[in-house]
């Protein structure tokens, strides 16, 4: 099998090319024996190596990453987390279930939290608050909903006007908006990083180590460049790349998304960027996320594309232009750091996840909040795996992801959507 069973990025991803340089961990050589094998070091991987650590502390364990921890989707994001499932939006006939989200999203925040402590990572962790805005009437009336939903929940929240958001960040350009209080931001490379970086010595990271095949189980046998590895166990923790290796093809689409980090500005220019910390999320689901990175720089994400990514060139107008049309007097400040990554997507939300088979595992369909689901998810795998619990309440509320048209079908049908929802978005994008 020699297609890669991974996302090959022709890009340096912008987060961890901010950062110094960090110490690689070896990659797979040889016949290698485990208890289990845990492939993808992104914060699901990582999340379920650490707790089967804790729940099986004699079980032999190898993560393998096929590039380097920091280089994956995992780093690639924006930086948002929230100890609440931010569903806020969900209608009111819906606030049980809201409820049991927001429960499990507590519990992959506080565990990751108590990681970032007892490991000491210094990520950048400031409560920002969540904001939502609108540029658009049909934003606007998303925003509405939205407010009803806060009410509803009983979240701390404030409601924007464009007068307000100009304070907070520097921009006229959005009409409305809603502050939830229960929100961060973060510099994702550096927290994958240093989840990496303090695993314990039971787990055994191997670096630029991307499978070419897995062989039918159990024992579950990966074939890598350089190394076999047999495990009685196997997670697959690769998020749409689960598909390469043959599983949940019918529920899972691959989406590229973009972003871009400016240059850092000087005191002038970044006072124009209001008060920090901040983060903005869109009205529409297809529109721009923009927010504060430190002092002196701006970060904007946009654009999809479907499978594969989009141009370098493409990609670069179309993020200066997201920039500077809500930043016009920044108009003379570049993007410095463009990149893409990959997430999963299905079409009701609903993440895959749980057995596969016999002793095979695997989580994938993080629909674009990967740091704390991913990490609750990769926790919560583990659990099952060692303890036997079928973890049915977390299934139950979570769902199961409906299976998507085969083949032309899906890309036609993405397409047709894509556009659609495109026209919609409007000034949001």
């Amino acid at each position: 099998m020699s297609k890669a069973l991974y996302p090959v990025y022709r890009d340096v991803c912008g987060w961890n090319a901010m950062l110094p340089p960090r110490r690689i961990k070896e990659r797979a050589i040889g016949s290698i024996r485990v208890r289990y094998a845990v492939v993808g070091a992104g914060y699901t991987g990582l999340a379920a190596a650490r707790r089967l650590h804790e729940l099986d502390p004699e079980g032999s364990i190898a993560l393998l990453e096929a590039t380097t921890v920091g280089e994956g989707a995992s780093a690639r994001n924006s930086g948002f987390v929230t100890p609440a499932d931010s569903k806020i939006g969900l209608s009111i006939d819906e606030m049980d279930r809201a409820e049991q989200l927001n429960a499990f999203s507590k519990e992959g925040f506080a565990y990751l939290t108590d990681l970032m402590k007892a490991g000491g990572i210094d990520c950048d962790l400031e409560r920002s608050g969540r904001v939502t805005a609108a540029a658009t009437d049909l934003g606007a009336e998303k925003i509405r909903t939205m407010i009803e939903g806060a009410k509803a929940h009983g979240f701390d929240h404030q409601a924007l006007d464009r007068e307000d958001l100009a304070g907070l960040i520097g921009s006229r350009y959005y009409q409305c908006g809603l502050r939830i209080e229960e929100g961060y931001l973060l510099q994702p490379a550096t927290l994958v990083r240093g989840l990496a970086d303090t695993l314990p010595d039971t787990v055994q990271l191997f670096e630029n180590t991307p499978v070419l095949e897995l062989q039918d189980g159990p024992p579950w046998v990966l074939r890598t460049p350089e190394a076999v590895i047999t495990a009685d166990v196997m997670i697959l923790a690769t998020n749409a790349a689960i598909k390469q290796f043959g599983f949940w093809r019918d529920g899972l689409v691959t989406i590229y998304t973009f972003a871009g980090i400016s240059h850092a500005m000087d005191e002038r220019d970044s006072a124009r960027l209001g008060i920090k910390p901040w983060g903005l999320l869109p009205a529409h689901r297809l529109g721009t996320t923009v927010r504060r990175v430190g002092a002196d720089r701006l970060m904007v994400r946009s654009l999809y594309a479907y499978e594969r990514p989009l141009d370098a060139a493409q990609v670069q107008q179309a993020l200066t232009s997201c920039f500077h049309r809500r930043y016009p007097d920044l108009s003379h400040v570049p993007l410095h750091h463009i990149w893409g990554g990959t997430t999963a997507l299905t079409m009701n939300g609903s993440p895959r996840w749980g057995r596969i088979k016999d002793r095979l595992y695997g989580s994938a369909g993080c629909n674009g909040s990967g740091i704390v689901k991913g990490t609750l998810l990769g926790k919560r795998l583990a659990e099952m795996i060692v303890t036997g619990d079928p973890q049915e309440a977390l299934q139950a509320v979570y769902g199961r992801a409906n299976r998507i048209a085969p083949e032309p079908f899906r890309t036609i049908g993405f397409h047709a959507v894509s556009a659609y929802q495109r026209r919609k978005a409007g000034l949001e994008m």
